[in-house]
């Protein structure tokens, strides 16, 4: 099973960006979906971005599209999400997923192997 680990995460101020990266090892995601989610403190874990298999598809949640983007570089088995104009209710622990199909979906259930997730914190 593909390994994820991620990376990126960290305190930002309202207004700001980050880039958080996920690299792949113990197998190749390039013929996969890949996604992104969040767990907010005392919240279910949401989903937050998308991308097929060629990078040619992808969907973001209502709350973070126009803000958030997510591409991959299938050479180097990396994911990223650049986040820009970081709102406070954007703070979660942020999850790097593999989905089991080469589009995926929004559903958590449809995504086989998961990061442990990086730390993204924005102050106000």
């Amino acid at each position: 099973q593909v390994q994820l680990v991620e990376s990126g995460g960290g305190l930002v101020q309202a207004g700001g960006s980050l880039k958080l990266a996920c690299a792949a090892s113990e197998g190749t995601v390039s013929n996969i979906a890949m996604g992104w989610f969040r767990q907010a403190p005392g919240k279910e874990r949401e989903f937050v971005a998308r991308i097929s298999w060629r990078g040619y598809a992808t969907t973001y949640a209502d709350t973070v599209k126009g803000r958030f983007t997510i591409s991959r570089d299938n050479a180097k088995n990396t994911v990223y999400l650049e986040m820009n104009s970081l709102k406070p209710e954007d703070t979660a622990v942020y999850y790097c997923a593999a989905a089991r199909t080469p589009f995926g979906s929004n559903w958590s259930s449809d995504f086989s192997s998961w990061g442990l997730g990086t730390q993204v914190t924005v102050s106000s």
